[in-house]
């Protein structure tokens, strides 16, 4: 009796397991409505609310990681009865995780937020507009999604009326047989339609106490990193205090305030005062960029392309400036008007003394700055604040310091040849910093100019270059005359030494980078692996060399049919081993009847966090890698390519849910949903040359290498067996 009931607990365990891997069908059953809510007058808040299904999340507008992610985005139609005023806020409970494959923290929320965009709203209209989306589970992300709305305003009851977009279905789970293609198609084109609806109630009490809510593990993250910006830019006030615009300055305001005062005490009254005002002229700027920018200050930078390309240039002409090619200062004018008001008799004499001060170090601060108001970006809404306020403080306390401590000034160097070397060295830095931005620019437009090792060469000629500047072995011709020993001997001092003795180090760092190395402690600041076009030692050891463009072979083995650009994804797995991929169905398919080997086929995304965290943690085991490159062929389907156009002769009409295929996205996913029964990122499913599936179900995010080189295993046995 007892080995009978053993037997019966085992089937139904194996029947609990197998059931869970069989394909799917996952409608997206996230659900959204749309309100437009009276504030004052003609004031409204247009508010987007989401209800997300449980253990489903969606990114933040500013998701972190490593850039990457795709962010929920809102278009409003243009309407002469509306006016958008500011950008769209996020209120709900931020979550920030961190997964395995993505750099740094990713911001997301989980079962609901809301979007509010405050607009001022002539009379009665309808808005109108579209929104677009991803989400994801812990297992898998669906494909980016985008739809319509609108929404009512009617002056007679308020703000009311409004359109809402869901889906109405749970998460259906359909065998893999062809039998069920007709209730699939109906699945499909249920996900993809947009489902108008029902009127919702102003939630008053989520809007208000939303944001204050938060668990105090978030709230420690979000102090940690306020904490790294505020040392970040604290230093940066610091170094800013070294050059020569503002270290001149310290010797003759101080003894200003020293001689001008009646007392010592007066005089360090007023120094502090001066500092003060510094510190009030940045933070009060910093104010500025986060009333304008709202709760994204500056995130527009990683995600535009045109604001990385104006960065880019801003940064160049920066560090050109710091070079020595030119100087960059504000119009004269404004120093005359503010040193005309200057002077000891108040505060706001020795408020407008800061802030001529500002005005005449701007062409040695404003690089240091923009610099730092570039990182301030992490830091939300209070970034900038934080920033400039800690920038301001590190620039002031010196003047502090040297009024308290009037000895310090005899010590303090006079301005010279030491100065202008810390100003060419900002210059090194900032045109290195440059390149950061128009590579963001260059993978967002997929230009393909700034490659993995383009960017790695001009680092490391910045790099020697700038130790041998530190060396004196290069000299721009305003340079004062190096010191000389008693003996006629040009000398550097220790702290050069060192400095060039970093820069050289950095340099040799970066130089395996250039044939492959992952330099894994730059990941976030380089391109992608993806744009490499050579790997001279992958890790099985052979040579490797994968150049982006169209391969001219017979090889079976080889990629024919190049995607354009699709390199800049490949995962570093991948080119690390070099391992060949496919990204067209039919071209793998054809490969996989000449070399008479089973097909895997990955179905993937650009941003799927968990397709990066299988590829980084099962893919790169060593036998998995052997087994996928000796026994398998390979094709990653990108679900979410939704940004590369098909050719005009390579778009049709999906039979599945009847619109155009246009995008490579479009395609994937349509092959994933017409063929296999499933739609999301990732799943595996491994077929034979006659799209016969060589193993029942698909292999979803299981990030354990054993059971996978199982699955691995049990799918090559399946294909011996159908194929002797």
């Amino acid at each position: 009796m007892k080995k009978a009931l053993k037997a019966i607990l085992i089937v139904l365990l194996g029947l609990f397991i197998s059931n869970s891997l069989v394909a799917q069908i996952y409608t997206d059953d996230s659900k959204w409505s749309f309100e437009a809510k009276k504030v004052n007058g003609d004031q409204y808040d247009l508010i987007i609310h989401l209800k997300l299904p449980a253990k489903w999340h969606i990114y933040s507008l500013k998701p972190g990681g490593d850039g990457m992610e795709i962010a929920p985005s809102f278009t409003f139609n243009k309407n002469k009865h509306v006016k958008l005023v500011g950008s769209i806020k996020e209120i709900g409970k931020l979550r920030k995780e961190t997964f395995v494959g993505i750099d740094g923290v990713v911001n997301n929320f989980h079962d609901k937020v809301d979007y509010v965009q405050h607009a001022t709203i002539d009379g009665n209209t309808k808005i109108t507009g579209t929104f677009s989306y991803q989400i994801c589970n812990d297992q898998m992300c669906l494909a980016p999604t985008t739809r319509n709305f609108s929404i009512i305003v009617s002056e007679a009851v308020g703000a009311i009326d409004s359109s809402s977009s869901s889906s109405s279905s749970a998460v259906a789970q359909v065998s893999s047989t062809d039998s069920t293609h007709n209730d699939t198609n109906n699945r499909y084109a249920g996900m993809a339609a947009d489902t108008a609806g029902k009127q919702v109630a102003a939630n008053d009490t989520t809007l208000k106490t939303a944001n204050a809510k938060g668990d105090a593990g978030e709230k420690k993250k979000e102090q940690q990193s306020l904490l790294v910006l505020f040392l970040l830019c604290f230093a940066g006030g610091l170094v800013a205090v070294v050059t020569p615009c503002v270290f001149s300055m310290i010797p003759i305001t101080v003894s200003f305030f020293t001689k001008r005062s009646k007392n010592r005490r007066e005089g360090i009254k007023n120094a502090i005062y001066y500092s003060l005002s510094i510190i009030i002229i940045f933070t009060v700027f910093g104010l500025l960029i986060s009333r304008i920018y709202g709760r994204d200050a500056l995130y527009l930078i990683s995600t535009n392309w045109i604001l990385n390309l104006f960065f880019f240039l801003l940064f160049v002409i920066f560090g050109i400036s710091f070079l020595g090619a030119f100087e960059i200062s504000l119009p004269s004018s404004w120093t005359n008007k503010t040193d005309s008001r200057a002077g000891l008799g108040s505060f706001t004499g020795i408020f407008f003394m800061a802030l001529t001060l500002v005005i005449v170090s701007f062409s040695c601060t404003g690089p240091i700055v923009v610099m730092l108001l570039s990182l301030s970006a992490e830091g939300g809404w209070a970034g900038p604040i934080i920033g400039m306020f800690a920038f301001s403080l590190g620039l002031s306390l010196p003047f502090s310091l040297c009024a308290i401590f009037p000895a310090v000034i005899n010590k303090l160097g006079k301005a010279g040849g030491w100065l202008n070397q810390v100003k060419v060295t900002l210059g090194f830095i900032e045109l290195g910093l440059a390149l950061k931005f128009f590579s963001n620019a260059d993978l967002l437009k997929q230009w393909r100019i700034l490659d993995r090792e383009i960017f790695l060469a001009i680092w490391i000629v910045l790099s020697v270059l700038l130790g041998m500047y530190l060396l004196g072995k290069i000299k721009l011709s305003h340079d004062d005359e190096p010191r000389k020993n008693v003996y006629g001997q040009e000398y550097i001092s220790i702290f050069k030494l060192f400095l060039a003795i970093a820069s050289f180090t950095f340099a040799l760092y970066l130089l395996p980078g250039m044939w492959g190395a992952p330099l894994n402690g730059l990941g976030q600041f380089l391109p992608n692996m993806g744009t490499q076009d050579f790997v001279l030692t992958p890790c099985d050891g052979s040579s490797a060399s994968t150049s982006s463009a169209p391969k001219t072979t017979n090889d079976p083995s080889k990629p024919v049919k190049f995607v354009k650009n699709m390199r800049i994804y490949e995962p570093n797995v991948v080119r690390n081993n070099g391992l060949i991929t496919y990204y067209d169905y039919q071209e793998a398919l054809e490969a996989c009847r000449k070399l008479k080997k089973p097909l895997m086929l990955d179905f993937t995304g650009i941003t799927c966090v968990n397709c990066r965290a299988m590829e980084t943690a099962v893919w790169s085991d060593p036998e998995v890698i052997k087994r996928l490159k000796n026994d398998f062929i390979l094709v990653s389907l990108y679900d979410d390519a939704r940004e590369i156009p098909l050719a005009r002769e390579d778009c049709y009409v999906s039979k599945v849910s009847g619109k155009q295929i246009t995008t490579l996205g479009d395609k994937c996913l349509d092959i994933e949903i017409d063929k296999y029964n499933s739609n999301g990122m990732p799943m595996y499913f491994f077929i034979d040359e006659n799209e016969t599936k060589l193993a029942d179900n698909g292999y979803p995010y299981i990030p354990d290498v054993k059971k996978f080189v199982e699955h691995l295993e049990s799918v090559k046995a399946k294909y011996k067996k159908t194929h002797s």
